[in-house]
């Protein structure tokens, strides 16, 4: 594989049906083994319960303060610098309980395809 820059544009970050908006840094069929994109959830907001089928999801908290959820047996407030694995077939939703966006990288394997997403 040769190396590339991968330089994504603002005005192509996009709003998904689970309340959060989504800016897509790396995700081509040249790289099927993962995907990366950047994350928004604006304040007081929590997104909708969702899960991925056949991908696991790795979330890095960049900025912003929440609750992640995941199945029915995992609640834990995060913050910047925590990653959380989010294994493929669980449940998922994160609530934003700042006041400023909360903002985190999602890094999926194999990378996310909209059909393997579940609401």
């Amino acid at each position: 594989m040769n190396k590339k820059l991968f330089r994504p544009k603002e005005e192509d970050e996009f709003y998904t049906e689970e309340k959060c908006h989504i800016l897509e840094v790396l995700n081509t069929p040249d790289f099927k083994e993962y995907s990366l994109a950047r994350a928004r959830v604006e304040a007081g907001v929590t997104t909708e319960w969702h899960w991925l089928k056949e991908t696991d999801e790795l979330y890095y908290i960049l900025s912003g303060a929440g609750v992640m959820e995941i199945g029915d047996d995992f609640q834990k407030i995060v913050k910047p610098g925590d990653a959380i694995f989010i294994p493929k077939f669980e449940k998922q939703r994160i609530e934003n309980t700042g006041d400023s966006d909360l903002v985190f990288l999602c890094i999926c394997t194999p990378r996310w395809e909209p059909e393997n997403y579940l609401s």
